[in-house]
């Protein structure tokens, strides 16, 4: 019983170790899996939530790159939509101006007509003033019993010459309205065809010039706030700048190729500088009337050098630059004064004569087509006088006098020259015959101009159909203005000869200029 007793009790302890040892090591693992789980959530949670900030991430990049690409697309319509009110402007501001000159034409018509309808209703008084004086002679004479019948006969004769006379004028003024009206309507159809034959290329080349332009937008700021850029550069050149619907370009009309040589380097400097306002116009300008003169001395002492003549004035070789920029019959007045001179000397060389005479005589020949108005006369006397003025030798002298034969010729250079000017005149093309006293007309309407007191500078454009005169604001008023382009308008009338009809137009611009310090 005592070992049975131990055994249970061996047993029993055993059981009770083991029980023990169970529930410690089962805790113990529970505890380790329980951790295990923490863990494993934890590292769960983690994950998710860098799942969550990188989705997040990758939608505000989405919602970025979106964010921009609308920016683009949206500034790109916003810069077309500029680019199109800009060129809507431009072509506002064209109309407005062809508007303008519609608005002026349709005054002057106005005008024209209404004093036409005066004229109708002061003849339509006249005539029937006269129809009852007609008619109160015949009845004094049907009152008049004593008259004899031939005396009365005649005294009839008289009215009804009177009467008939006055219908004959009637009709015939009615006939000289309609031939006119007619002659008009001809007239427009023979100049028309006429236009068409002529050659339009040779006079736009010969008065406009094309200046290219980077882009549509620049027409816009050349034209400036309200005009005033266009307008300040027309004024301080003189030539018409000419702004259409001819894309990325613009151009520059003027007879004067000296003048429009100016505006059209004035007017490169201009836009490739950007800056563009009437202060700056005026500085740019400045600058290529300089630059150009020096271009004209530089030219005229190259064509000096290469033809080998020496002493001649540098004032003489500044007349002869400026050939460059001029035409005598559409031909380049320098290329054909250096054609004479080369010819002049191969003839004297085979008449055994002084070929530096003649090469010299022959480049000198048209020097007075180039001068200023101090001088009077044919180009050919003036050129002379020109010569002799800066120590040309008589020879020389005579020998451009008499190039025309307007001068009797001492010495055979001056038939050389003359012989030389006709064979290079005359060749195919050279010449046509009407830019000459084409250009002697706008000179002599800017001479006219000029003669008045208190007048600056005169521009004629437009053809010849248009002058204008601007004046100085400190010698000439308002009214006096006024009163100088009825006068300008009178003397041309009077002086000149011209086509249709010539626009007057006065400018009288004050200037206020303060220093700030």
């Amino acid at each position: 019983m005592i070992i049975i007793t131990i055994s249970i009790a061996i047993l029993v302890g055993a059981i009770a170790f083991a029980t023990y040892i169970y529930l410690r090591f089962g805790k113990t693992k529970l505890s380790n899996a329980s951790a295990e789980a923490a863990k494993i959530i934890d590292e769960a949670k983690r994950e998710a939530e860098s799942y969550r900030r990188s989705a997040e991430i990758a939608s505000k990049e989405q919602w970025y790159q979106e964010k921009l690409k609308f920016e683009k697309e949206t500034a790109a319509k916003r810069k077309e939509i500029e680019r199109a009110e800009k060129r809507l402007a431009e072509k506002e501001m064209v109309l407005e101006r062809r508007e303008h000159l519609i608005v002026d034409k349709e005054k002057e018509l106005l005008t024209l007509q209404h004093n036409i309808q005066n004229k109708e209703r002061i003849i339509h008084a006249k005539s029937e003033r006269l129809d009852q004086m007609i008619k109160e002679q015949n009845e004094i004479l049907q009152r008049i019993a004593n008259l004899s019948k031939e005396e009365a006969k005649q005294a009839l004769m008289k009215n009804l010459e009177a009467e008939a006379r006055h219908e004959a004028a009637t009709m015939l003024n009615q006939i000289k309205e309609q031939a006119r009206l007619k002659a008009e309507e001809t007239a427009r159809e023979i100049v028309l065809q006429v236009i068409q034959r002529c050659a339009a290329r040779h006079t736009a080349e010969t008065t406009i010039s094309v200046v290219p332009i980077p882009s549509n937008e620049m027409k816009g700021r050349i034209i400036g706030r309200e005009g005033r850029n266009i307008r300040a550069f027309e004024n301080l050149t003189g030539v018409e700048v000419i702004i259409d619907d001819t894309p990325e370009m613009i151009a520059l009309s003027c007879f004067d190729p000296l003048r429009r040589e100016v505006a059209r380097l004035a007017m490169e400097r201009l836009i490739s500088d950007g800056r563009i306002h009437p202060t700056r116009i005026e500085e740019v300008v400045k600058s290529a009337q300089a630059d150009i003169e020096n271009i004209i001395k530089n030219t005229g002492e190259e064509v000096i050098l290469e033809l080998g003549i020496i002493g001649i004035n540098s004032d003489i070789a500044r007349y002869i630059g400026k050939m460059k920029y001029r035409t005598s019959y559409g031909q380049n007045l320098l290329q054909h004064s250096r054609e004479v001179s080369y010819l002049s000397a191969s003839l004297a060389q085979e008449l055994g004569l002084d070929p530096n005479i003649a090469k010299r005589a022959g480049l000198l020949h048209d020097i007075g087509k180039v001068a200023d108005g101090t001088f009077e006369g044919s180009h050919a006397l003036v050129g002379a006088q020109i010569a002799q003025k800066f120590g040309e030798s008589e020879i020389i002298v005579n020998a451009i006098a008499a190039h025309h034969e307007e001068v009797k010729p001492i010495s055979p250079y001056a038939a050389l020259v003359e012989i030389a000017d006709s064979i290079s005149g005359s060749r195919p093309g050279a010449r046509r015959e009407t830019i000459e006293a084409y250009i002697k007309r706008l000179n002599t309407l800017e001479e006219v101009a000029s003669s008045f007191d208190g007048v600056e500078r005169v521009f004629a454009i437009q053809a010849g159909r248009e002058i204008r005169v601007m004046v100085q604001p400190e010698k000439v008023t308002d009214a006096e203005a006024e009163n100088l382009a009825r006068e300008l308008a009178r003397r041309i009338e009077k002086e000149t000869q011209y086509p249709g009809q010539i626009k007057v137009t006065v400018i009288r611009e004050k200037r206020v200029v303060e220093t700030a310090r």
